[in-house]
């Protein structure tokens, strides 16, 4: 029986796949990591940054228990009269007399017919009533009021 003990040459010791006298080569793989952190930090920032970003006009909302109205595809149109009786269209402020042209205006370049109302609870009801007809005589017939929720609801716990 011959036996033997098979020997390597060539003298590598082991270092296999190394070059350069021990240098490490680049790493092909990308670490993504920390770019997914980046983005979920940004996703987190504009989370709470988006509804700081809806642009409106500050008024005092009456109360009600009526439910939300569902949202569309389209920008809504917003009409607000505030406190001191200023009416305005989206941001931008209008005159009384003007309020329906400019309405009959947008209403043509619209493929919808709904607006938003909002009307600060010291409006005189007559004002509000007065922009509700020219909304509907600029061919707006389809006007949601905006109240804020958690007010009172008539006949809520009286027999």
């Amino acid at each position: 029986m011959a036996g033997g003990v098979m020997v390597k040459s060539g003298g590598g010791g082991g270092r296999r796949g190394r070059r350069h006298g021990g240098r490490a080569r680049p790493m092909a793989e990308i670490n993504i990591t920390p770019f997914v952190d980046v983005m979920l930090v940004l996703l987190i920032i504009f989370m709470v940054a988006a509804p700081l970003m809806v642009v409106g006009v500050p008024v005092e909302l009456p109360k009600t228990a009526a439910a939300a109205l569902p949202s569309e595809q389209e920008e809504p149109l917003t009409v607000t009269v505030t406190a001191d009786g200023r009416i305005l269209i989206q941001t931008a402020e209008t005159a009384p007399d003007e309020l329906l042209n400019k309405l009959r205006a947008i209403a043509s370049e619209r493929s919808s017919d709904r607006v938003y109302l909002r009307a600060d609870g010291a409006v005189p009801y007559e004002q509000v009533v007065q922009v509700m007809g020219a909304l509907n005589n600029g061919g707006f017939t389809n006007i949601g009021l905006v109240t804020d929720t958690g007010g009172p609801s008539f006949g809520a716990g009286e027999n």
